[in-house]
């Protein structure tokens, strides 16, 4: 069974780690190397002296020194497992330490346009489970793959010359070992793969059902979410078993196998001290020394499915990591006085090679105006926003601020001068004022109350328990929609920005929560350039501008009066565009 292009990819990114914690798992194979000779010379100590005290009848005076070496090698052998086992471990917490801040790092590089199209229970999964499993490659399969090379080898070049037979059946049965280790793991490493994947959807389903928990008890689908959960939790448990299955199967042959070996030296021993073939000190050793030859190699099939699993899951990360980000911008700086004017000159993107969201958009909007952005779903009007925040560049044309090239400005600067508040504001577990801090970190509490006031939002805040300082929930749990758009509102508001963006500010909302959040916006708007993107039409009926895009292109452009006139599409958006929500 040949190893599938990801699992390759895997394997790869596994070597360049191993190479960056060089130093540790050098330090763990020189402990484990030391290790393995001592256990050699306390076989060797074992058998001489139990020769001397049952065939030579030496006194316990006599075998005082001998006693003592056995003693220190004990000692030397705790020290060597201590060592080598803390500095694997170190090498371990290395790498997932790198790994997990490189991952989130490049997550935060690849920003807003990525994440949106990534389910966040898989990414999670990624995160914090895949970087985990890395731990028992690092940590335990490593040092003993080299160790399972070391420590054989040098038992064999002591057993041969102390009794050739005990060491031919060593180095026969040795390479069973790794060879059906390598023929269950093949199986074993597709079944880790596909349990790997199935536990990222997984996740992604959990995340989804906790985030919509409140949608699905508020409708009553609650009972039969949790019994979809509990089948697929089941389907999961079933899968698990049959990997585990196949984990103790590989067990099973190699302590098997490794039991008939050590079986035949013993036999073999035996008879030969039985006619006298042998002395017993070399025969006593040899057997010794057969438990301790097999071990490495059993310890490292234990190990094998470490690597398995590390496999499948640097195979999730290497994706994540290879994935190119985009232009982090210029290094000129931006600090505008007043609204900004922007410009779209021909600009095209594409999320993938041949398929453009965006073709030849082009527009310009002058310092203070509203634009408005609308057009079917999929009609690319999330991308352009997504291109003006500056979270993606264009591959063809150019995007102008206040005449100058945005790829030449610090995204820095760029993102200071801006507010967004997206379709769905997050707010974070903490208070309300909390999260309207958010907005500009160094705010004192009348700003933050000034803002909530001209984001209409202090009227259902004074009515919290404990107004301001009230806790809320991860996501705003503890407010309705309107009243966590308010908030976000605010927030934009205490930034003062030049730029206002919006991504359909009014969706879901009812009567009542939409008539709050537009006064709130128009109070935002004034006095700033406002790009908005919008389903529910008649809330950018008054604006300066609008944009129609379908299939990623312009399909009209002007103000509302003009397009009911020229414009078919509009016309059927308008006539299509969804009302307000019935206040509850």
């Amino acid at each position: 069974m040949s190893e599938t292009p990801p699992a390759r990819r895997g394997k790869r990114w596994l070597g360049d780690e191993a190479r960056r914690v060089r130093g540790p798992l050098v330090a763990a194979l020189g402990a484990g190397s030391v290790g393995g000779a001592l256990l050699i010379v306390q076989a060797l100590v074992l058998a001489r002296l139990i020769d001397r005290a049952v065939f030579d009848h030496q006194t316990l005076h006599r075998l005082a020194p001998w006693l003592a070496l056995l003693a220190a090698v004990f000692v030397l052998r705790t020290i060597t497992v201590y060592l080598g086992e803390r500095a694997a471990s170190a090498a371990a917490l290395r790498v997932k330490s790198r790994v997990r801040a490189a991952l989130m790092e490049h997550v935060q590089a690849l920003g807003p346009a990525w994440l949106a199209g990534t389910d966040p229970g898989e990414l999670a999964n990624t995160v914090v489970d895949g970087v985990e499993a890395l731990e028992g490659y690092f940590a335990r399969y490593l040092p003993q793959a080299a160790l399972a090379v070391i420590v054989p080898v040098a038992v064999l070049a002591l057993v041969f010359p102390i009794d050739w037979i005990s060491g031919l059946v060593l180095a026969v049965t040795a390479p069973l070992i790794p060879i059906f280790m390598i023929l269950i793991g093949k199986g074993a490493q597709a079944l880790n793969e596909r349990q790997w994947r199935k536990m990222g959807r997984l996740s992604a389903h959990f995340y989804e059902v906790l985030a919509g928990l409140g949608t699905l008890k508020a409708f009553g689908a609650g009972r039969a979410e949790a019994r979809l959960v509990e089948r697929l939790s089941d389907e999961y448990r079933v899968s698990t078993m049959g990997v585990l299955r196949v984990a103790f199967l590989s067990s099973l042959a190699l302590e098997f196998l490794a039991t008939v070996g050590i079986a035949m030296v013993a036999v073999l021993v035996g008879f030969r001290l039985l006619w006298g073939d042998i002395p017993f000190a070399a025969g006593l050793a040899a057997l010794l020394l057969a438990p301790e030859f097999y071990l490495p190699l059993r310890n490292l099939g234990q190990a094998y499915h470490a690597r398995l699993a590390a496999v499948a899951a640097a195979e999730r990360i290497a994706d994540i990591l290879d994935r190119p980000t985009p232009p982090r911008g210029g290094t000129a700086s931006f600090s505008p006085a007043g609204p900004v004017a922007i410009e779209f000159e021909d600009v095209t993107f594409a999320y993938e090679a041949g398929k453009p969201a965006l073709a030849g958009v082009g527009f310009s909007l002058p310092a203070g105006g509203q634009l408005a952005i609308v057009g079917p779903s999929g009609a690319g009007k999330s991308t352009l926003l997504y291109l003006l925040l500056g979270f993606a560049a264009p591959d063809t044309g150019r995007i102008r601020v206040d005449g100058r090239p945005l790829a030449e400005i610090d995204l820095r600067d760029w993102h200071r001068c801006l507010a967004w508040v997206p379709r769905q504001p997050h707010l974070f577990a903490g208070t309300v004022a909390d999260n309207i801090r958010l907005g500009s970190p160094g705010a004192d509490d009348e700003a933050i109350r000034h803002a909530a006031r001209a984001a209409h939002a202090d009227g259902f805040i004074d009515r919290l328990p404990e107004g301001f300082d009230t806790p809320l929930g991860e996501d705003g749990a503890g407010l309705s929609g309107g009243e966590i758009r308010r908030v976000a509102i605010a927030r934009a508001l205490l930034r003062d920005p030049r730029l206002l963006v919006l991504d359909e500010p009014t969706a879901s909302l009812d009567a009542e929560s939409e008539a709050a959040v537009a006064a709130a916006l128009d109070t935002l708007a004034r006095g700033r350039t406002v790009v908005t993107v919008a389903h529910r039409l008649h809330t950018v009926c008054d604006a300066d501008r609008i944009l129609v895009l379908e299939n990623g292109r312009p399909a009209a452009s002007g103000r509302h009066a003009e397009l009911l006139e020229a414009s078919g599409l509009y016309r059927d958006l308008v006539s299509a565009a969804p009302a307000a929500e019935p206040s509850a």
